[in-house]
């Protein structure tokens, strides 16, 4: 099995696309997918950015989530892919798209396709890429959309890319069973419940052309939201759920790569760290594998582990926290459960704002602001998270900001004791992780005033950062894991 990541190409945020790839390299995660979408101004080219991003990382394999073939003639992608598959040391897959959103096509000047040509274009499309990755004479092949006269075959790539189709519907999905190396569908088109369906399509056509099912590769691009208590729907709750939705899928439909569109890098840690171990863990022991499961994934969980434990503060050690027996949030009405995603509401806004303090140090990194700017945004956004959130820098707050109490102190937090006398550890326990926050952020600011006096002293600021994401992350995911349900269940208003 393999974990990877989708990468958005927003231009605007280049610097934090090429950091998450770094990071998923490290992190020891199998791939990186990006979309492909010419005609989106916003968008970075995508094959640009997979070269900059294979020439940024060492292991992780790369490809086009999935590349617009309207608009990538095949001869060309050819040469493309095989180049960067050279260049990268064999680390390249090409997911194939057979086109949509077809005005955006147009207004490139690319071709206008009706379903049926679209199907038989790419069908076209992988003859051309095969025949150019194989050695021999000048190829000839004369189709409706795509023509070679004499073309001569080469570069060649020094492993064999694997051509991953994304498909949907019936014609794209027999196509796939009778050519392609993999499958990818979405779970914003295909959701989990789909792809038995799906599935039983490709399965057909493969044996139909005399293939193994099992030898296509089943890639799902899959998101979903981490939190303390487990919601409704797909990927929406603590690692361990989506560990056992994953290897359901694994189990039931023999899906075999999970490619998480991710934005934040703590959701990108906890999918390594926690997510990908559990689901290879527990196909293992359903598959009665478990004594002999690959050493190469044995490293890859104690590495994680070993990261894990280094990353995380003695200060907000795991083992020392205060637990509560959990209790069923299936048995909530969605009224009830309303009142506590509020608070995941707010969290949720905190971690994007954290994402922009990334960015802001990655472009004073690249010189394309100050350190005067970064300083004021890191201010202004403490000040905003004040007036936002219920208090989860409170005790920050009260010390850099304000004299009056918060309004966790003066409200949630004792009205969760008097409504529940077993929560006073865990309200103890976050309001003494305010405190080692609030002295993250007094060293944070520390850390900008001496880079603006000496900007050699970045790294200072990388540090405190890389330091506020692992404490701030770490308590933000077990205020909702012990808090969420206790507020849906009492009707608390928060």
């Amino acid at each position: 099995m393999w974990f990877g990541a989708f990468l958005r190409p927003d231009a605007a945020g280049h610097h934090r696309i090429v950091r998450q790839a770094v990071l998923a390299d490290e992190l020891g995660l199998d791939v990186i997918g990006v979309q492909d979408h010419p005609y989106q101004p916003s968008f970075l080219d995508t094959w640009t950015l997979l070269s900059v991003l294979a020439a940024r990382t060492e292991r992780v394999r790369l490809f086009p989530d999935v590349a617009n073939l309207p608009l990538r003639p095949p001869a060309v992608l050819a040469r493309a892919a095989a180049s960067l598959d050279i260049l990268s040391g064999g680390r390249v897959e090409l997911g194939l798209g057979a086109g949509a959103f077809w005005d955006g096509v147009a207004a490139m000047g690319g071709p206008r396709r009706d379903p049926g040509d679209a199907v038989e274009a790419l069908e076209e499309a992988v003859a051309v890429l095969r025949a150019l990755w194989t050695p021999g004479e000048g190829v000839r092949l004369d189709g409706r959309h795509y023509r070679l006269e004499g073309a001569r075959p080469g570069p060649f790539p020094p492993h064999p890319i694997g051509l991953w189709i994304g498909a949907y519907k019936r014609r794209m999905l027999e196509l796939t069973g009778r050519l392609g190396d993999g499958w990818v569908p979405s779970s914003g088109y295909a959701a989990p419940e789909d792809l038995g369906a799906m599935t039983a399509i490709l399965d057909a056509a493969a044996e139909r052309a005399g293939r193994d099912p099992a030898g296509i590769r089943r890639v799902y691009n899959i998101e979903g939201r981490f939190s303390g208590a487990a919601g409704e729907g797909f990927l929406n709750g603590p690692p361990a759920v989506w560990a056992e939705q994953l290897a359901g899928l694994v189990r039931d439909h023999g899906m075999s790569v999970f490619v998480l569109a991710v934005d934040d890098d703590r959701d990108l840690k906890v999918f390594a760290e926690e997510v990908a171990p559990a689901v290879r863990e527990a196909v293992a022991r359903e598959r009665g594998q478990a004594g002999r499961a690959g050493r190469a994934d044995e490293d890859a969980v104690a590495s994680a582990g070993h990261r894990a434990a280094a990353s995380a503060p003695a200060a907000l050690d795991e083992a020392t926290r205060p637990r509560l027996p959990k209790r069923d949030p299936a048995a909530l009405t969605p009224q009830q459960r309303a009142a506590g995603q509020r608070l995941v509401l707010i969290h949720d806004h905190l971690r994007r704002e954290l994402t922009q303090v990334r960015d802001a140090l990655e472009q004073v990194a690249a010189g394309r602001s100050d350190a005067a700017a970064l300083r004021s945004l890191i201010n202004e956004l403490t000040m905003r998270q004040n007036y936002w959130t219920l208090g989860t820098f409170c005790a920050s707050y009260c010390r850099l900001l304000t004299t009056h109490h918060t309004i966790e102190d003066e409200h949630m937090f004792p009205m969760l004791a008097a409504a529940q006398a077993s929560l006073a550890p865990v309200v103890e326990r976050l309001e003494q992780e305010h405190e080692v926050i609030a002295e993250v952020l007094t060293g944070l600011d520390a850390a900008l005033v001496a880079m603006i006096e000496d900007p050699d002293r970045l790294d200072g600021v990388r540090a405190q950062v890389d330091l506020l994401s692992d404490v701030l992350l770490s308590h933000l995911r077990y205020e909702e894991e012990e808090l969420v349900e206790p507020i849906s269940r009492l009707g608390l208003d928060i």
